[in-house]
């Protein structure tokens, strides 16, 4: 099989898979290139409403593909943080669903989700202490934010890989999951997602990640909406909601 993306939409979740079994799904350069458009694509398709990044067979996405560092590795680790950025900006919710190893761009990757849920017996591992590259600030700064600095020192320094237990105390994934159970799980999360308001989710997102100017567009997206009141709604009547926002 050719490394490539792939991608299926059903049930307002958009789920990308990363392909490349003969290396345990490592991102080519073609492969960093073809997500952001990818992700433009998906952002402009009303029947998304929330996004899983996953990769093929039993392994999420052990790194970069190193022999495309022997050309141009300043070109190569440019095209991986344009990728990791706009996957951290995709407006919807997005969750990585990781089995096997989530290392090197793999880690870059799933840290640029909102989400990760990981199966028992995944790997973690930051590596580019054990190819002598320096990890991008913006990088750096993500996985600092998700398990702090002393653990992010701890996996940038040593390269080190870690197990979906330690992953889960740190802060690195938010849920683990008994073999087999993984996709059973994020299928319900999904649901719970798309259920909810995009609204919400969009401004939380967006606060979130440290954009705090917006407040008044927030605020007039939310009066223009209906939202809110078919929230309210839905709640006295004691049904679901049928939220209408969309970015």
């Amino acid at each position: 099989m050719e490394p490539q993306l792939s991608h299926r939409v059903g049930d307002g979740v958009a789920t990308v898979v990363i392909r490349h079994p003969a290396k345990r799904n490592a991102m080519t350069a073609d492969m960093w290139r073809a997500l952001p458009p990818l992700l433009d694509e998906l952002t402009a398709d009303a029947d998304v409403h929330a996004l899983v990044l996953t990769g093929e067979g039993e392994t999420f996405c052990a790194g970069a593909d190193i022999s495309t560092l022997r050309g141009s590795p300043d070109e190569a680790q440019g095209l991986a943080v344009l990728a990791e950025e706009a996957l951290a900006a995709f407006p919807k919710p997005t969750l990585a669903a990781i089995r096997g190893y989530c290392v090197g761009g793999g880690s870059q990757l799933a840290a640029a989700c909102d989400l990760r849920f990981a199966e028992e017996g995944a790997l973690f591992g930051v590596t580019p202490a054990k190819l002598g590259i320096v990890y991008p600030a913006s990088s750096t700064r993500r996985l600092m934010s998700l398990v702090g600095p002393a653990t992010a020192k701890y996996l940038l320094f040593s390269g080190e890989l870690i197990d979906a237990e330690r992953a889960l105390r740190t802060g690195l994934v938010d849920e683990v999951l008994p073999v087999a159970a993984l996709d059973k799980r994020v299928a319900e999360f999904t649901r719970v997602l798309t259920s909810r308001s995009l609204l919400t989710q969009a401004a939380a997102k967006e606060f979130a990640n440290g954009r705090t100017d917006r407040d008044a567009h927030w605020a007039e997206q939310a009066r223009g909406s209906g939202d809110t009141a078919e929230g309210v709604a839905a709640f006295l009547e004691r049904r679901q909601p049928r939220f209408t926002w969309m970015p």
